[in-house]
């Protein structure tokens, strides 16, 4: 997932908690905002 840049991550993870996406499309978001130390 090093194709977005970390505001483009940052911003798709909050969309996507505010929208109520799939809760495993939340956690992977959340993987790699991990990974990269975000």
């Amino acid at each position: 997932m090093n194709y977005i840049s970390d505001e483009l991550l940052l911003e798709a993870y909050d969309y996507a908690k505010m929208l109520n996406l799939d809760p495993a499309f939340i956690k992977l978001l959340e993987k790699e905002i991990k990974r990269r130390g975000l």
